[in-house]
């Protein structure tokens, strides 16, 4: 760029210098000074071109419309890494959600257990145990309904997780394992009979049925099992849908962003949770590991698709990092393994924000271009003024003085132009939207 410059800057000489046996009528302008110098006014003319082709404006066109873009998103509870986060935002046409903590509330609790050899209690006992460590909302649900029995909850050893799968733990003497039906039923060389997991899963169903619920509650299962006996009961939870999940789709849906939904939860809850906030059926899959859900987004990003994912925990980890983007919700007061892999945070833990990112990212990305414009049509235009374009015909030249106060005003009307970021709409309106959505829920 300083060698482009340098060469705009000493364009005049040979033109004026020269030019002027041609021309001898522009050594009349004040600007050759009394006597007509013809080299007064290449020198002259050459300062104009070097201070008007300062890249002042092109240099401060992308930096501070993102200045202004991530700044203002902090202030709304966004944490957005990094300027390049903003363009690829930007063009995302296809958003991927995980269920639990990211549709739902990520605030479950225990709703039923059943067993056919052993106490309720019990059964909730060596779930507890096994759980207390893991930051998973089902198993805080766990926990928090041993705790509100006071239980007491063995001292455990030799923990191991499984993201997406269960947790596993040495617990009396014996291991326990708590989590999907199929993870927990192969940890164990003894496993419970077809027939005894069939008459568990119909005693749970029909404790499930007995309950009021509805389409704003999903519903997942953690299974428990023991060394030496296999699977020995199963617990229910139950998470509450966010309240903005379902205009939060419907907003998405019209800015034409494909929505799919992705849990390693059981079909069931999963299917019912998608269709209540209105993603089509084929875009709905359950019982995925956490690298299913990884494949899955490399699949549309093969097809051309820009990808965004929305997650929360451990699990999403590999698909936040897989996207284009990804998104964290901070569920958690502490970071965590999602939050680390994001390229945005939302730390109002609101699903709503995903919108409100996604409109930033467009609007930034649009001062951006609205500012290069303007730099290089200023360029275009000034240029050639003060190498003296117009001083053979028009007798018109610029004076160093003016050639500084238009760069500088370049400059001024590019940081000027950022700074109306601040008054883009979906944000002056975040309070009202949210009171808006407030009175369409009551």
């Amino acid at each position: 760029m300083t060698k482009n410059i340098a060469f705009l800057s000493l364009t005049p000489f040979p033109r004026y210098y020269i030019g002027t046996h041609l021309f001898p009528e522009v050594l009349l302008n004040d600007i050759a000074g009394p006597d007509g110098d013809s080299l007064l006014l290449s020198i002259k003319l050459a300062v104009d071109v070097l201070v008007v082709s300062c890249p002042c404006a092109l240099g401060l066109a992308t930096p501070t419309a993102i200045l202004i873009g991530t700044s203002l998103g902090a202030k709304r509870g966004l944490l957005v890494r990094g300027g390049d986060v903003l363009e690829r935002l930007a063009g995302i046409d296809t958003l991927v959600l995980d269920k639990t903590g990211t549709l739902t509330e990520g605030k479950p609790v225990v709703t039923s257990i059943a067993s056919l050899a052993y106490e309720e209690t019990e059964v909730l006992r060596l779930a507890a145990a096994v759980e207390k460590t893991a930051l998973h909302p089902i198993a805080n649900a766990i926990m928090n309904k041993a705790e509100l029995l006071k239980l007491d909850i063995p001292i455990t050893s030799g923990q191991l997780t499984s993201p997406g799968f269960g947790c596993l733990a040495e617990v009396d003497g014996s291991l326990v394992a708590v989590g999907t039906l199929d993870w927990v039923h192969d940890r164990f060389e003894t496993k419970a009979s077809p027939t005894e997991l069939r008459d568990l899963r119909n005693r749970l169903e029909f404790m499930l049925s007995s309950e009021a619920s509805s389409s704003n509650q999903s519903k997942s299962i953690a299974y428990v099992g023991r060394e030496g006996e296999g699977i020995i009961g199963a617990i229910a939870i139950s998470d509450i849908l966010r309240e903005d999940a379902n205009l939060t789709v419907e907003r998405l849906q019209q800015e034409s962003i494909t929505t799919f939904l992705l849990s390693g939860d059981r079909g069931e809850a999963v299917t019912s949770i998608g269709r209540t906030i209105g993603i089509r059926n084929e875009n709905i899959k359950s019982s995925l590991t956490p690298q299913d859900k990884a494949s899955i987004i490399s699949t549309l990003q093969a097809k051309g698709h820009r990808v965004a994912m929305v997650g929360d925990g451990i699990n999403d980890a590999p698909s936040l990092a897989a996207a284009d983007v990804g998104i964290a919700m901070r569920t958690h007061s502490k970071e965590n393994a999602a939050s680390d892999a994001a390229s945005v945070v939302l730390l109002g833990n609101r699903l709503s924000q995903v919108v409100d990112a996604l409109s930033l990212s467009k609007a930034t990305m649009a001062k951006v271009h609205q500012n290069l414009a303007w730099a290089v049509a200023y360029n275009i235009v000034a240029i050639p003024i003060a190498a003296g374009v117009l001083l053979p015909q028009y007798d018109f030249a610029m004076t160093p003085s003016l050639s500084g106060g238009l760069m500088a005003l370049s400059s001024i009307f590019v940081v000027s132009n950022s700074l109306l970021l601040q008054l883009h709409g979906s944000f002056q309106n975040t309070e009202k939207r949210q009171g808006d959505l407030s009175s369409r829920l009551n």
